[in-house]
């Protein structure tokens, strides 16, 4: 994990989940939280070694791999917590990830890990879009949602700490279907953090860019071309393809190997979200049929 400094009061420390750091006079703000307490472990001993302050954490969304964290940072820290008001339901009830992600049932031991059900969480502050002042500072954040329902980017000192509105170029490559709530909603982020005025900005995942724009309309790219792929094999199924066979045929042929019941499951949501995509943009259509949820293509005329 290497800390990297952006500008006078902006750092970021870049490992597989970056995490933000913002300092100002006696106050210092952490932006995410890490997986777990070994990677919030080696930030907060870089920091001490700086002799910078911690007094803030904002957490940009409840995936436990941004908050996992924050748990250990509270316990020895007196630290002001803040989170997007819906985001931080989870935050409190961490279980609930891994059971909306089984659709309701009682979640299985196998998916109560580190990776989607981190330590509860104690926020202080449940924010939303807007300007907020705390402590030293003053700071702007952006409704991203997409890969996350309520998922909050911040600008700060002309930094956007974009969360995972969009992943380094390499992040999109390594996991082939990246992980998105809804095709739609993303691509309707990605359209704006494009616009979003700032020096650079800092992904979840990837690098700080000043020119990160190319690299947002290398996202917007990408997931259009998984929709243009979803959208085709649809149309080579008349008669329609069911939910499950979408997921298996998906993956096969984007060469995603799913051996883990988790893993699989994150798969799952996600070549969903192509589907809603295709589904709000009226390119087609989805019924239940022998007990099967089943999509075809919506012809012209059809509603």
């Amino acid at each position: 994990m290497e800390m990297k400094q952006i500008n006078s009061h902006c750092y970021y420390f870049h490992s597989a989940v970056n995490i933000g750091y913002v300092y100002n006079g006696d106050d210092g703000m952490l932006i995410d939280a890490g997986i777990d307490k070994s990677a919030i472990k080696k930030v907060i001993k870089a920091l001490k070694q700086h002799g910078l302050p911690i007094t803030h954490l904002f957490i940009t969304h409840a995936h436990a791999d941004h908050y996992g964290g924050a748990k250990y940072l509270q316990d020895n820290y007196d630290v002001r917590t803040i989170a997007p008001k819906y985001e931080a339901a989870i935050l409190e009830n961490p279980s609930l990830e891994p059971l909306y992600l089984f659709g309701g049932n009682d979640p299985l031991d196998d998916i109560r890990n580190k990776f989607l059900e981190g330590p509860p969480v104690r926020i202080d502050d449940k924010v939303w879009e807007g300007n907020f002042t705390f402590g030293e500072f003053e700071l702007e954040t952006f409704s991203l949602p997409g890969h996350s329902y309520h998922q909050l980017g911040v600008k700060i000192y002309d930094v956007l700490y974009a969360a995972d509105s969009y992943f380094a170029e390499a992040q999109l490559k390594k996991h082939k279907i990246p992980y998105i709530t809804d095709c739609a909603l993303t691509i309707d982020s990605l359209s704006r953090v494009k616009e979003i005025l700032c020096d650079g900005a800092v992904p979840g995942h990837g690098e700080y860019e000043t020119n990160f724009q190319d690299t947002v309309r290398k996202n917007i790219a990408y997931h259009e071309q998984l929709s243009t792929w979803l959208e085709e094999y649809i149309s080579d199924h008349p008669d329609g393809v069911s939910h499950e066979q979408v997921i298996v045929d998906m993956c096969d042929a984007y060469g995603v190997e799913n051996n883990q019941l988790s893993q699989w499951l994150l798969y799952r949501t996600a070549v969903t979200a192509y589907l809603i995509g295709h589904i709000k943009r009226g390119t087609i259509t989805y019924a239940i049929e022998g007990n099967r949820w089943v999509f075809k293509q919506l012809k012209k005329g059809e509603d």
